[in-house]
């Protein structure tokens, strides 16, 4: 992968040495059910961002922790975000850090939090809501496929 403003700090993580920060070519975004087939084992971006730990009493900072970013819903649900790609968490948040991992890392992630969703691609013009029940199957590495009637979540063999 290339270096990535900050330093000349590459983000490729062993799992993905060439990883170009472009999105994985296993992610086609056409349509909700490619997605909910692919992004289990495609490369994702969960982002991390700087949060105030504790303050110093004269109210400076005292020190911040790093954290993925979980959303709450106007209902009082939880999702955990993830991008695509660098270029789309760059327009999303240009100060937030990528950690690439597997969607269904990411999935495993967002459950672990307590979160009913992942979010995928928030803040672009078409982005992906994988909810509760399939977040659990991309987590436990189920496959989607096409049936005559619609999909259905299989377990691999």
């Amino acid at each position: 992968m290339n270096d990535v403003h900050g330093g000349g700090r590459s983000l490729a993580e062993p799992a993905f040495p060439d990883d170009d920060g472009l999105v994985d070519p296993a992610l086609d975004l056409a349509d909700d059910a490619t997605v909910l087939a692919t992004i289990g084992t495609a490369r994702v971006f969960v982002p991390v961002v700087a949060v105030l730990g504790e303050r110093a009493t004269d109210g400076s900072d005292k020190n911040s922790d790093m954290a993925a970013v979980l959303m709450t819903g106007a209902d009082g649900r939880t999702a955990l975000l993830a991008f695509s790609s660098l270029e789309t968490m760059s327009r999303w948040n240009p100060t937030s850090r990528p950690v690439p991992v597997y969607g269904r890392d990411a999935a495993r992630a967002a459950l672990a939090d307590g979160a009913s969703a992942l979010l995928l691609d928030l803040g672009q013009p078409s982005f992906s809501v994988i909810e509760t029940a399939d977040l659990e199957h991309v987590a436990a590495e189920h496959v989607l496929v096409r049936t005559p009637g619609g999909t259905a979540w299989v377990e691999p063999a």
